[in-house]
C-alpha cells in the first residue's frame, strides 16, 4: 500500500496522542499515590553498600568504622511503626548479648517523614524526623548508633528494607549473610525461632545460615513518593466541616463521667486566651493522629453564646473538625463546675478520662504535648496491637 503525505501526517498525529495519553495515565496515577515499583533487596551475598550518615549523637557514621566486627548488623528501624516499638528492647539485648563477641549494631531510620501519613502516627509518641529520633532515643535508653537516612534515602535505597524493623548481616568480609526479620513473632512471648540471632551465631561460628532470608512484618518503608499520600490526607482535613454546638450543664456532668468505650480528652480554651489559642493545634493533630482508634477530643469554650461566630471562626481557620461545644449560658461558673467542682476556672484547662470516668491526667496549663501524647497512648485499649498498651506503660529507667 502505498501511503501519502496525508497518512504519514495521520499517523504521526495519532502517535502523538498516544503518547499524550500516556503521559497522562501516568500523571493521574501519581497524583492518586498509587504505589510504585518496590526498591529491590539487597541479595545475600552482596557487598555491604557505603554510608556516611548523621548520628543522633551529633557524629557521622560511616561504614569503614565496624571494619574491625567480626559481624555487623544494619537494623532499618524507625520511631512510628508500633511493629519496630516492640523490637526496641530485643535490639538493645542484642547489642548487649552480643557487644563482647565481636559484633556490632549500627540502626538506620529510612522513613521520609513527610511522607508519613497523620493517622500512620497512631501508635506513637513521635515522628520520624531527625530531633524526633533524638527524642525517642533518650526516652528509651538506646545504646547504639541511631543514623538518619530520611532526607535523601540514598542509602537505604541501595539495601532495599521493605519494612521497619529490617535487619541486614554481614560478616567479616562485609559479605550479606542474612536479612529479614529479627525473630519471628512481634509478640515476645510467642517467639520460637530467633532467626537473627541463629544467623550471627553461625557466622561467629564460620557455618553456614541455615536460613538466610526471611520475611519481615512491619510498616512499609516510607519512600519520598509517598509524600502526595499526606498532601492528599491533609486536603481531606480541610475540606472538613467545623462546628460548634451549645452545652449545658447536663451535658457537662455527663461528658465527665465519660460512660462511653472511647479515651477523651477535654480541653476548656478561649478565643481571648492567647495560651489556649497556642496550644489548640497541637490538640488537633492528637485527635488526627489517634483519633482513628478509640479516642475521642472535645473542645468547650467558655466564651459567652453570643460570641459563637468568633469561636466557629477561630476553629474553623485552624480546620478544627473535633466535636466542639460552647458554653450555652451566661451564667459559666455553675456550667463550669458542673464538669469538675474542683476546677479553679482558669483555662487552658484539660483532662483526659478513661472510660467509666477515671481521670489519668489533669491539668491546668498549657500541656506539655509530648507527656500528653504518651499518656494517650498508654491509656489506649490494646484494640488491635496486643502488647502495645504495656509498652508505652513501662518504665524506661535502665
Amino acid at each position: 500500500m502505498k501511503r501519502t503525505r496525508g497518512t504519514f501526517a495521520m499517523m504521526t498525529q495519532l502517535a502523538t496522542l498516544l503518547a499524550a495519553s500516556l503521559i497522562n495515565l501516568s500523571l493521574a496515577g501519581s497524583a492518586r499515590g498509587e504505589e510504585k515499583p518496590p526498591v529491590a533487596v539487597l541479595a545475600i551475598g552482596a557487598d555491604a553498600p557505603d554510608f556516611c550518615l548523621p548520628g543522633i549523637d551529633g557524629q557521622t557514621h560511616c561504614l569503614k568504622e565496624y571494619a574491625a566486627s567480626k559481624v555487623l548488623v544494619v537494623a532499618f528501624t524507625c520511631n512510628h511503626c508500633p511493629t519496630a516499638q516492640l523490637y526496641e528492647g530485643r535490639l538493645k539485648q542484642l547489642v548487649e548479648d552480643y557487644r563482647d563477641k565481636g559484633v556490632a549494631l549500627v540502626a538506620i531510620e529510612p522513613n521520609n517523614p513527610n511522607a508519613v501519613r497523620l493517622d500512620e502516627l497512631g501508635y506513637t509518641d513521635v515522628g520520624d524526623s531527625f530531633e524526633e529520633m533524638k527524642t525517642r532515643a533518650a526516652y528509651r535508653h538506646f545504646h547504639f548508633p541511631y543514623l538518619y537516612d530520611g532526607e535523601t534515602q540514598s542509602v537505604s535505597r541501595t539495601y532495599g528494607p521493605a519494612a521497619t524493623p529490617h535487619l541486614f548481616i554481614f560478616d567479616a568480609q562485609r559479605k550479606l549473610r542474612y536479612e529479614g526479620r529479627l525473630d519471628n513473632n512481634p509478640r515476645e512471648p510467642l517467639v520460637t525461632s530467633r532467626d537473627a540471632r541463629n544467623a550471627i551465631d553461625a557466622v561467629l561460628a564460620n557455618k553456614p545460615v541455615a536460613l538466610a532470608k526471611t520475611p519481615s512484618v512491619g510498616c512499609s518503608t516510607k519512600w519520598m513518593y509517598k509524600e502526595e499520600g499526606r498532601k492528599a490526607e491533609l486536603a481531606a482535613i480541610e475540606s472538613k466541616p467545623v462546628s460548634v454546638m451549645a452545652t449545658g450543664a447536663a451535658e457537662l456532668k455527663s461528658l465527665r463521667k465519660n460512660a462511653g468505650e472511647n479515651l477523651v480528652l477535654v480541653n476548656f480554651w478561649a478565643t481571648w486566651c492567647a495560651p489556649c489559642v497556642a496550644e489548640m493545634p497541637e490538640i488537633q493533630t492528637m485527635y488526627r493522629m489517634y483519633g482513628h482508634r478509640a479516642f475521642e477530643v472535645v473542645t468547650v469554650s467558655i466564651n459567652y453564646p453570643d460570641e459563637k461566630e468568633g469561636v466557629l471562626a477561630a476553629l474553623t481557620k485552624l480546620h478544627a473538625t473535633t466535636r466542639n461545644l460552647i458554653l450555652g449560658g451566661t451564667d459559666i461558673y455553675p456550667l463550669l463546675a458542673a464538669f469538675n467542682a474542683d476546677w479553679n476556672a482558669a483555662v487552658p484547662y484539660s483532662m483526659l478520662i478513661r472510660p467509666g470516668g477515671e481521670v489519668v491526667y489533669e491539668y491546668q496549663g498549657n500541656i506539655d504535648p509530648l507527656v500528653m501524647r504518651r499518656m494517650i497512648i498508654a491509656n489506649l485499649a490494646d484494640d488491635n496491637y496486643i502488647g502495645h498498651q504495656a509498652y508505652w506503660r513501662a518504665k524506661t529507667e535502665d
